[in-house]
């Protein structure tokens, strides 16, 4: 059987198969709430076999948002339109996961589909338009284009409000239904400024040594993981490497992996990036390495970036470099990719029972008139 579409277990939560819908911000919600957008966006997913599907970055607090049209938890408001996302997904039999964010310095930007700040004021009250001062590790913009606003540096007493909401919002996720929270890392958004010594300038607790910059990345995981109840899995997206020189690095994303497995924290999300001006040179299977070094060191991990065929995505479960494989533009590009894989790797069972049963028998049907069949 295809290693790829055999299940696995983590903790309480059973996936049918290792495929995964990574994040991917949509800008599409008004005061963060979800609507028929996302639905249907993210109902195609369970749809076409995925075995996981993780909602896009939503802000725990409203200023933590990517742009005002981020999805966000919040509010317990909030809860009831994802639960509705979430019910359709298990439906499929899909589990479905929720990535919890701040977007730190990198906050209050444009909404990413529109290039830029146009909108007419007719557009900003369709559209919910917001703008706030964003709230960092240091009083360091990202970027110097007109879009990166210079950030407010947080107090000590600001962070310890900041871990506190991202528990309050995993309480609200355990409501709505979530089987997976996932924890954002990565890209260069707050807890990866506060890791990474580019945007973290502190000379407190948090800033410094290596040790000292992981610690928000500790307490904010130790804090979800206390209120996520303990048969669900948590995982946390994380640039393995933020690819600069003197920068966050593979080495140091494998020390805090440690730390967070201790916490309880189940898998990591490996990506890459996030700074202005620093990226691994992106080509297929660019990140897989990052991933196959999570391994090496005993972690589990989860594999993305261009992974397109499905033969490379059998030899990353096969060969031991990742326990999940996910994707994100490959799945916006074919929301049925693993169904289409299945048939490729001779996944097990019957070719087709990754098909919905309203679509099963026709697609047999189709096959069969074409000769793809018996």
């Amino acid at each position: 059987m295809s290693q790829l579409f055999s299940p696995l277990t983590l903790r309480g939560l059973t996936l049918r198969n290792r495929t995964v819908v990574a994040p991917m911000c949509q800008y599409s919600a008004q005061g963060g709430m979800a609507n028929d957008w996302h639905f249907v966006h993210l109902g195609r997913f369970a749809l076409g076999g995925f075995g996981l599907v993780i909602l896009e970055a939503t802000g725990v607090v409203p200023e933590g948002r990517i742009s005002y049209a981020d999805l966000g938890l919040w509010s317990d408001a909030q809860i009831a339109p994802l639960s509705r996302i979430v019910d359709f997904l298990h439906g499929q039999s899909a589990a479905a996961g929720i990535q919890l964010g701040h977007a730190g310095r990198k906050a209050a930007t444009p909404v990413w589909w529109r290039g830029g700040f146009n909108e007419t004021d007719e557009e900003k009250v369709e559209y919910g338009y917001e703008t706030w001062m964003p709230a960092a590790p240091s009083a360091v913009a990202h970027s110097d284009k007109p879009e990166y606003q210079a950030p407010h540096a947080l107090t000590v007493d600001e962070i310890k409000a900041t871990v506190k909401a991202f528990a309050d919002a995993a309480i609200r996720a355990d409501k709505a239904g979530f089987d997976v929270v996932e924890i954002h890392g990565a890209h260069g958004y707050l807890i990866s400024q506060f890791l990474s010594p580019l945007a973290n300038h502190r000379t407190d607790a948090y800033g410094g040594s290596r040790e000292n910059r992981m610690r928000f990345a500790i307490e904010v995981s130790a804090a979800v993981r206390a209120v996520w109840p303990a048969d669900k899995p948590l995982f946390m997206r994380l640039s393995v490497t933020d690819g600069s020189p003197g920068g966050w690095g593979v080495e140091d994303s494998i020390a805090l992996a440690h730390e967070l497995d201790k916490i309880g924290v189940d898998a990591i999300h490996a990506s890459s990036g996030g700074f202005e001006g620093y990226a691994l040179k992106a080509q297929p299977l660019y990140q897989v390495p990052l991933a196959k070094a999570l391994k090496d060191a005993g972690i589990r991990s989860i594999a993305v970036g261009l992974i397109n065929e499905p033969k490379d995505a059998e030899a990353i479960i096969a060969t031991g470099e990742a326990d999940l494989v996910a994707f994100a533009r490959g799945a916006l590009e074919d929301p049925n990719w693993p169904i289409h894989a299945h048939h490729v790797l001779d996944g097990g069972g019957d070719a087709y029972d990754l098909w919905p049963k309203q679509a099963r028998g026709r697609i047999k049907d189709k096959d069969r008139a074409l000769g793809l069949r018996t």
